[in-house]
């Protein structure tokens, strides 16, 4: 029970950190910087929990940065590739929306990710079952 309240206060500081990261990208968007949208979004993610009010809250901010995106080839150029694999399990979550225009961003970026990061990055973002997003 202990452990279920802990998880509880974690997950509101979470929620916290994630509202604050939220309006940053929000600016980031309005400025027109997409790519520095996506990489603020995608620090730190996923959050350490198991707590699906943070997996989520945290998914729409990735998505709407992803949305974003309109030149997939100029984001490779200033996107480290330290954001590769994460930014993979995020591709997989949208594709299992099985929303439209979300899974055609998806597949875009898809496509052009494992050109510049190999097979490597979808065996990694598949067999990491303990960071989910």
């Amino acid at each position: 029970m202990a452990e279920d309240h802990v998880e509880a206060d974690n997950a509101e500081a979470i929620i916290a950190r994630i509202e604050h990261k939220s309006r940053k990208i929000e600016s980031l968007l309005k400025q027109y910087r997409p790519v520095e949208a996506l990489k603020t979004a995608l620090e730190g993610s996923p959050p350490n929990t198991r707590d699906e009010r943070c997996k989520s809250a945290n998914w729409i901010m990735v998505h709407r940065a992803i949305m974003a995106i309109k030149d997939v080839d100029g984001m490779f150029s200033s996107l480290d590739p330290e954001y590769y694999d994460i930014l993979m399990k995020y591709l997989y979550r949208g594709l299992s929306t099985g929303d439209r225009p979300t899974c055609d961003q998806c597949l875009r970026i898809h496509e052009k990710l494992t050109e510049r990061a190999g097979l490597g990055c979808i065996l990694r973002s598949l067999a990491d079952t303990v960071n989910t997003v």
